[in-house]
């Protein structure tokens, strides 16, 4: 398994090395020593997730107010585009965001840092994500950002199909300027 960093501080990107025979596929999904090398705390999860999504679905783009969590994403079967956004106020790349192809063949990993948004769409039908987070959840910390705000321009690959509630009512950047100053990341 292979850690790598990229533009974003504390995004790192782990690639495996799937064992492919005739029967299919062997892949490592996670390596503690890899992982601290990386500068990541392997002990640090506390709950693992995961959500089943039907072709064009948006999940995102949300963050976690006040101290926020790492989390660890991986599509584990399927294919999602997944999106991570910087918004931690004292980061160099401060509301920039950058685009991952994830799938169940490659079985790449993020990591995304506290105080980064996450969101996706599922590119097949089903796509299934797995997520690792270090802090218990609470919902009084939960901020969604609009999956179609303006500043950041996301290219979503496909037309939207369906998305929650939440996700549906949620406000672009520029009108959340006192809850993202909640951002403790």
């Amino acid at each position: 398994m292979e850690a790598t960093t990229v533009s974003i501080p504390g995004l790192i990107v782990f690639t495996p090395q799937p064992h492919i025979d005739r029967r299919g596929f062997f892949s490592r999904t996670f390596d503690a020593q890899v992982a601290s090398s990386a500068g990541m705390d392997p002990a640090a999860f506390v709950q693992d997730s995961m959500s089943r999504s039907a072709r064009g679905v948006i999940r995102g783009l949300h963050v976690r107010l006040g101290a926020g969590e790492n989390k660890l994403v991986r599509c584990s079967a399927g294919a999602i585009f997944d999106v991570v956004v910087d918004l931690r106020p004292s980061s160099p790349t401060f509301r920039r965001w950058l685009s991952f192809d994830l799938n169940g063949d490659n079985q790449r990993s993020l990591y995304i840092p506290a105080g980064c948004a996450h969101g996706f769409q599922a590119l097949t039908e089903p796509a299934d994500t797995a997520y690792r987070i270090d802090r218990e959840h609470d919902p009084s910390e939960d901020l969604t950002i609009a999956y179609d705000d303006p500043e950041l321009a996301v290219p979503w690959p496909l037309p939207v199909t369906v998305m929650s509630d939440s996700d549906q009512m949620a406000r672009p950047l520029q009108l959340l300027r006192d809850e993202l100053a909640a951002i403790g990341a």
